[in-house]
């Protein structure tokens, strides 16, 4: 039976962090499975659609990918999403799966990053490994957020970071709950004066460039009007070995 292996990824129109994050796991599947075609998705339409526009680029949807594999004789499917928590863009993903699964014998799918109690220690681990801190210096990570029920993963996610011992790590959200607003109360009860600055997601793209890190109206800004110290990591989770590791045993344990 043809094999297939289907990464579907939010996606990023930024080219520089697209190479360096969602290549290098496509890159790495397709070394870690030879026996497998490795094919792209992304979720975003806004994102296919900019990439057409200013780059030409096409990038298949979930649905158009699925279609290809299926014209190409894939029988046996794998998908794995690089989704960071279990939210509205995977909640879509499976409804065009169940809606495509009769064009296959079979299909399984992996799991998104944050998706068991091993998986947070294990992310918390990957990050911390590469990310040297300053004894004065608080990280504090910027995530997506979601009004999905699934945002519990970042208040969460902070939590774990404590339990490991990492106190000096605060987790918040560009579009929901923890927001800049709790991360800065407890940086203030932290009492230092030093921030380095990180996303939280799998590319350093748009709200990494303007939303954590620009000039204006940005995390990095008002911490700065607060007298922070501010140093910008610009990482995408998809750059750490250990991360891209995580999504690996997600295809294997499928």
């Amino acid at each position: 039976m043809k094999k297939g292996i289907l990464v579907v990824s939010f996606g990023t129109s930024h080219l520089d962090t697209l190479e360096k994050t969602i290549s290098v796991i496509e890159k790495e599947i397709a070394d870690r499975f030879p026996e497998a075609s490795v094919y792209r998705a992304f979720t975003s339409g806004m994102i296919i659609r900019k990439l057409k526009r200013t780059e030409q680029i096409h990038i298949d949807t979930v649905t158009e990918a699925l279609q290809r594999m299926s014209r190409d004789g894939i029988e046996e499917v794998i998908v794995q999403p690089t989704h960071i928590i279990n939210g509205i863009e995977n909640d879509r993903m499976m409804e065009d799966l169940m809606e495509h699964m009769g064009l296959f014998r079979k299909i399984r799918v992996g799991k998104p990053l944050l998706s068991s109690v091993d998986d947070y220690k294990k992310s918390i681990h990957a990050v911390m490994a590469e990310t040297e801190l300053a004894e004065d210096e608080m990280l504090v990570l910027m995530g997506h957020g979601t009004d999905h029920h699934a945002n519990s993963a970042y208040p969460t996610l902070e939590y774990t970071f404590h339990a490991l011992g990492y106190n000096q790590v605060l987790v918040g959200t560009v579009e929901s709950f923890p927001e800049l607003k709790n991360v800065m109360a407890k940086l203030k009860i932290a009492e230092k004066k030093k921030v380095a600055l990180m996303p939280f997601m799998l590319v350093a793209g748009d709200h990494a460039k303007n939303d954590m890190a620009g000039e204006e109206d940005s995390w990095k800004s008002e911490l700065e009007e607060e007298g922070y110290e501010v140093r910008v990591i610009m990482k995408g989770l998809g750059e750490f070995p250990g991360i891209r590791k995580i999504f690996m045993e997600h295809i294997e344990t499928v």
